[in-house]
């Protein structure tokens, strides 16, 4: 029987004592069933015990095929003994109570596509046609059964320090399977954070042996020779291209994220400017002030627009107030919760207007979103270094898609000399925040940006444009309270009432408000099933109340918003 124990591992003690006397009592009356060890041990379990094993373990019979994650064809069928194996099944099965069967039968799902093992899509010219990555195309994964939680809990997963804790561990193997399912399922109804879930790097899976280090500045190498620094400089070719700096007037390098892009460029604004103050607005991502915080400097939060821009008119009587200090603008390509672009062009007559000299001020931009997007909109307004501005950071993971969090951070050249050190240690200079720097990023971002080209990137923002348009008008028509901004893909809408539904989709919520990011892997399908559950909490839980007479869901209903909208419920007391 031990070809059957690994098999029985996934499901709950009680059901794993049954269906092993079953088995037992089984191989005992027909001994040729297990001869040829797992194979034929499969052919006991019902179909829903056998999803997930190992595909030299996953055979069939003919009124039972089971679908393994490789596309590859499934193995011929033994019908020698087809009979007894069906009885064995009945006899298994009923020992099995309802209840136990519903919750295995939860990874029964034969529609979701895992091209984990898919060899065939490695290197194809377009692995991004279709919706089918990980889980994170159309269809839902269902949640994960009791003995499959049980396998992520905290003490299923601790490392053992003896052969005794080990024993009592289950096989790594198995936690990793339920973890794929988890990260399947949760790929699968991901609404509220700005990432691409829809990609296809197998081609770069061989590469994930070695330790690729772009330590010190990407265009001086460093005597450390495991590097990815052609692909790297060739991500900042492409985006110095797209965001129209000279040639030899430009620096870059790939970051983490998007946080470590912001510090990078406020740092430089600081060592430009070490009395300047930072001037950013209130739904500005935390990250900015955090840079403040690290770089003690002055920073002041400026209000917003009810649809989440900064108040130009509290900013320039802000800056008139210190025209004895320099200059530090943030301006947001995109605001976290409202996805509100901020109007570079009237920010800059701002400053003209109260003749603050270029040498006195410096603009960073906070485009981790939207700076990849806005230049493939239409008549968009421009965000570009044409235009008097020092230096912007984006995420590489959102847009393109990565399984990696990255960014990509782009200054003038001049800039950097502000911050550059030699050390002899790298053979290199030190231009970064951070020292070691992730090498498999830049050649996935490489790989993204030439499998998917211009014109996939074009399809891929229209897509999030147009489909973001469609769930606003979803919601609109059910009779809730939703808004979205020019040039966004970001939903704003008013807060579920249920927190399991803000879980199960993972929206990002704030006070009275929640909002959906549409990126290419959200589907209109997926979209008229999440608008069918906030129907149904609507009708069970009823709507939100705005939780204070100017909190976020009372500035939904601002006419600057523009369009239709539906009022929020309003309760507020009169004094």
């Amino acid at each position: 029987m031990s070809s059957s124990s690994s098999i029985l591992r996934s499901v709950s003690s009680q059901a794993r004592r049954k269906l092993t006397e079953s088995l037992s009592k089984t191989a005992s009356a027909n001994p040729n069933l297990l001869k040829n060890g797992a194979t034929t041990a499969t052919q006991l379990l019902p179909r829903s015990m056998s999803i997930g094993m190992d595909r030299s373990m996953t055979t069939m019979s003919k009124s039972n095929q089971i679908r393994s994650k490789s596309t590859a064809p499934l193995p011929t069928e033994d019908t020698e003994n087809d009979d007894a194996t069906t009885e064995s099944l009945a006899s298994i099965a009923n020992h099995i109570d309802a209840e136990e069967q519903s919750k295995i039968d939860n990874n029964t799902d034969d529609h979701v596509r895992d091209f984990t093992s898919d060899k065939s899509k490695s290197g194809t010219p377009s692995p991004w046609a279709v919706f089918d990555a990980w889980g994170a195309g159309a269809d839902i994964v269902d949640p994960l059964t009791e003995a499959e939680e049980a396998n992520l809990c905290k003490n299923s997963v601790k490392i053992p320090f003896t052969e005794e804790e080990r024993a009592s561990l289950p096989d790594e193997t198995d936690v990793l399977k339920s973890y794929d399912k988890l990260l399947r399922r949760k790929s699968s109804v991901h609404f509220g954070y700005p990432y691409n879930l829809i990609y296809n790097h197998e081609e770069l899976y061989e590469f994930m042996k070695f330790s690729i280090n772009n330590l010190g500045d990407p265009f001086i190498t460093s005597n450390y020779g495991v590097h990815s620094r052609q692909f790297e400089c060739s991500v900042i070719d492409f985006f110095a291209k797209l965001w129209k700096i000279p040639e030899d007037e430009y620096w870059g390098y790939i970051t983490t994220c998007g946080t470590e892009g912001n510090l990078h460029g406020i740092l430089l604004a600081r060592e430009r400017h070490p009395d300047g103050i930072l001037y950013s607005s209130k739904e500005t991502h935390y990250s900015v002030f955090k840079a403040a915080r690290y770089y003690r400097m002055d920073a002041k939060a400026i209000p917003t627009l009810p649809m989440g821009e900064i108040d130009y008119d509290a900013l320039a009587s802000e800056i008139s107030k210190n025209r004895d200090r320099p200059v530090i603008i943030n301006v947001n390509i995109g605001t976290t919760v409202k996805g509100a672009v901020d109007n570079l062009d009237r920010i800059l007559r701002i400053l003209k207007m109260l003749d603050i000299p270029r040498e006195r001020y410096h603009i960073h931009c906070d485009g981790a979103l939207f700076a990849m997007m806005m230049p493939f909109v239409d008549f968009a307004p421009e965000v570009s270094f044409r235009k008097p501005i020092d230096s912007i950071a984006v995420s590489g993971h959102k847009m393109l898609g990565c399984p990696m969090p990255c960014g990509i951070a782009l200054t003038r050249k001049e800039l950097v000399k502000e911050v550059e050190q030699h050390i002899d240690y790298l053979n290199s200079v030190d231009t970064t925040i951070m020292g070691s720097r992730n090498g498999q990023a830049a050649l996935y971002l490489w790989y993204s940006l030439r499998k998917k080209g211009i014109d996939g990137i074009k399809r891929d923002v229209v897509h999030c444009m147009e489909t973001a348009a469609y769930l606003r008008d979803k919601i609109t028509d059910a009779g809730l309270s939703c808004r979205l901004n020019d040039l966004s893909c970001t939903v704003v809408l008013e807060r579920p009432m249920d927190d399991k539904l803000v879980k199960r989709w993972q929206l990002a919520c704030e006070e009275d408000i929640a909002h959906v990011v549409v990126m290419p892997n959200v589907t209109r399908q997926k979209i008229d099933k999440f608008v069918e559950e906030l129907v149904e909490c609507k009708n069970k839980y009823g709507r939100m109340a705005p939780k204070r007479e100017d909190s976020p869901l009372v500035k939904l209903t601002c006419t600057s918003w523009g369009g239709t909208f539906v009022d929020p419920v309003i309760n507020f007391k009169s004094e």
